[in-house]
C-alpha cells in the first residue's frame, strides 16, 4: 500500500490545502494529514476542531485520514511506515524553506518529500491571510470550504 502524509497546522484548513490533500489522495492508496499541534502557538481553532473541519472536507475522499501530531514529522512517519511527504509549494521562498526540511527528514529517516505546485488560483493563499481578512469583514468564501467559512465566522463572532 502506497501511504503518504501531510502535514501542518490547518488554522484553518483552506482551498489551497484541500487541493492538495485531493491530489494527494489520488497518487496514495492512504494519505494522512498530519495536523501540528504546537504548545508555544495559540491557534485560532484548538487541535480538535481543527481535526474535525478537515475530516469533514475530506470526507468523500474516503483513503484520507485526519490525527493529531507533536514532535518530529519522520517520527510520526516511522510509527505509522509512511515513506513520503507531500507538501504543496506556492512560491519559490516557499521551496527555500520547504528544500531543506526534505532533506533533513530524508537524512534523519530516509522519508522522502514530494512538491507538488499549488494550483495558480491559491498561489497566495495561506491561513493567516484568510483569517486577517475574515476579521476585517473581508469576503473569503472563494478561499476556504463553505464548512470552513461557517465555522470561522462563529469563531471572529465570538471574540
Amino acid at each position: 500500500m502506497r501511504r503518504a502524509v501531510c502535514p501542518g497546522s490547518f488554522d484553518p484548513v483552506t482551498n489551497g490545502h484541500l487541493d492538495i490533500i485531493v491530489r494527494a489522495s489520488r497518487l496514495y492508496d492512504s494519505v494522512h494529514v498530519a495536523v501540528m499541534i504546537n504548545k508555544a502557538k495559540k491557534g485560532l481553532f484548538d487541535i480538535d476542531e481543527r481535526i474535525a473541519l478537515i475530516e469533514q472536507v475530506t470526507a468523500e475522499l474516503g483513503n484520507v485520514r485526519v490525527e493529531a501530531f507533536n514532535g518530529l514529522l519522520v517520527d510520526f512517519c516511522r510509527q505509522r511506515e509512511i515513506p513520503a511527504i507531500v507538501k504543496g509549494l506556492r512560491a519559490v521562498s516557499d521551496f527555500d524553506y520547504e528544500l531543506q526540511m526534505a532533506q533533513m527528514n530524508n537524512g534523519l529517516s530516509g522519508v522522502e518529500t514530494l512538491f507538488v505546485p499549488t494550483n495558480p488560483a491559491y498561489s497566495f493563499l495561506s491561513s493567516s491571510l484568510v483569517k486577517e481578512v475574515a476579521q476585517w469583514g473581508g469576503d473569503i468564501s472563494h478561499l476556504v470550504p463553505p464548512q470552513v467559512l461557517d465555522a470561522l465566522n462563529e469563531k471572529l463572532r465570538q471574540q
